[in-house]
């Protein structure tokens, strides 16, 4: 099936936010010395305790690309590694109190960088925006394979 203009004119908008947002994001990470990433990795932790194969496979890394990630993290006392209740084997990642405040402070800073864009809408905008968006996010979407050039 084709695209038709209003799939182009979304696909225009979604990346050039993104490329915006990954602007801001990434220059915040780089005030802490934190890779965009790590800043991912962080900002998934505030709410979720994943096991470390759960978070490279939504990250789209491999194992050991996280492990040492994570074990960078943990020398500056962000994060630190435990076991899952439900499965004693399985290694899962904790955001420490140290890693939630910063994560908290750079999520204030990242809004009130981001305020002059979101400003824009009013709150009503705001929420109708947030609700257009939720479908084409959750679920995150799984890796691509390659495909062959057409």
């Amino acid at each position: 099936m084709a695209p038709d203009d209003s799939t182009d004119a979304l696909l225009d908008g979604l990346v050039r936010s993104a490329f915006q947002i990954m602007g801001v994001l990434t220059r915040i990470g780089a005030e802490h010395d934190l890779s965009l990433t790590q800043l991912r990795v962080l900002g998934i932790l505030r709410d979720r305790e994943p096991r470390m194969s759960d978070l490279a496979a939504f990250l789209g890394l491999d194992k050991s690309t996280l492990s040492g990630l994570i074990a960078r993290a943990e020398r500056r006392g962000l994060l630190t590694r435990g076991t899952s209740p439900e499965d004693k084997r399985a290694v899962v990642v904790l955001i420490t109190d140290a890693g939630r405040d910063l994560i908290d402070r750079l999520y204030e800073q990242g809004r009130e960088e981001l305020s002059p864009a979101t400003d824009r809408l009013d709150p009503h905008q705001r929420h109708q925006l947030a609700q257009l968006l939720e479908p084409l996010l959750s679920p995150p979407l799984p890796p691509m394979s390659r495909r062959p050039a057409h």
